[in-house]
This record gives structure tokens, C-alpha cells and sequence, in this order.
């Protein structure tokens, strides 16, 4: 995972979130993820939080998002977020993935806006399919990236394989027998 911004840094990005948020929700993106109640859903790079508070009203009580940054003030951000909304469906963890998340417990990955960011974006993936029950789902979105390197870049190593192309945002998915 990269290092973290600046807090200046981080607090112009947030700002710019929430004015997207009004104009584009989050919901949106959500849905493409299809994200059901109950779902176990990882916000890898989680930012202020926007999508992390959106996943858990999405898988309700039964369900858990894990909200994930390497930024002191994305934890604080979601933490604060979540606390406001009455949400105890959401935990935050500062730093790569963790070893604490068992292999084969995560529905979905949400990987919004932060590929083009890592140090070792392969290294990544495969955290990420480890991660990922058989058959879960890999939202992705990068506006940095071209949809030709999306493709490539993601499914390299058969890690994932593009289900669909959406609207909003790529669901990929993590084939039941891995390579």
C-alpha cells in the first residue's frame, strides 16, 4: 500500500468526496457491487469513508465492513462517520491488509481510486483474492486508469476474471478454483 498524504493533503480530498458525493452517491456504485445483507465487504483505502458508512447500511446488522486506509485521519473520518449513523457493523483498521482478516471471509472488495496509488499493486491483488471467499467480487473502479489496463492489470494472474463491465464500475470476480 502507498504512504500516506499529507493531512492537508488528505483534508482537500475529502472535501472534494463529499461535493461528489452529492452529486454522485455512493448507492450508486454500491449497487453494481451487489452487496447483499449480511455480506462480510472490505473498503480497501477507504478515504474518508463515504463508501464504507454506504456498505454497511447495505449488509445491515447480520453483515460487517471493514474499513481500510493507511491514513490516521481516514480511520478517524470513517470512525466518526459510523459513531454519527448509530453504525456498529464497522470496523476500521489502519495499515495493509491485515493478517487478522481470516483467508476465504470476504464477500466483497471495494477498490475504488486507489490502484494507480499502490507501491506493489500485484502484491495487492493477491491480498485481496486471499481474502475473497471463491466466487466473490473485486469492485473496481480507478478514473487514472484506461479501461485497456483495468482489464489487464486486474485479471494478470487469474487472480479475477471480468463479470462485467458497469456503468459506474468493474465487478470482477474470483474464480471458484484459483490458478
Amino acid at each position: 500500500m502507498a504512504r500516506p498524504m499529507s493531512n492537508l493533503g488528505f483534508a482537500a480530498m475529502s472535501l472534494v468526496f463529499r461535493l461528489r458525493d452529492l452529486l454522485w452517491p455512493p448507492t450508486r456504485t454500491l449497487e453494481e457491487a451487489r452487496i447483499a445483507p449480511g455480506d462480510r465487504v472490505l473498503d480497501f483505502g477507504c478515504g474518508p469513508g463515504s463508501y464504507s458508512v454506504a456498505a454497511a447500511q447495505r449488509v445491515g446488522e447480520a453483515g460487517r465492513v471493514y474499513a481500510l486506509d493507511v491514513h490516521p485521519k481516514a480511520i478517524e473520518a470513517v470512525q466518526r462517520r459510523a459513531a454519527r449513523l448509530g453504525l456498529r457493523n464497522v470496523e476500521t483498521i489502519r495499515g495493509p491488509v491485515p493478517p487478522t482478516l481470516e483467508s476465504g471471509s470476504i464477500d466483497v472488495v471495494l477498490l475504488y481510486d486507489t490502484f494507480h496509488l499502490l507501491d506493489d499493486p500485484q502484491a495487492t491483488l493477491d491480498d485481496l483474492a486471499r481474502l475473497l471467499k471463491p466466487e466473490g467480487t473485486l469492485s473496481f473502479t480507478d478514473h487514472h486508469m484506461k479501461d485497456a489496463d483495468v482489464r489487464e492489470k486486474v485479471a494478470a494472474g487469474g487472480r479475477f476474471q471480468l463479470a462485467e463491465n458497469c456503468r459506474y464500475s468493474y465487478r470482477f470476480v474470483k474464480p471458484a478454483k484459483q490458478p
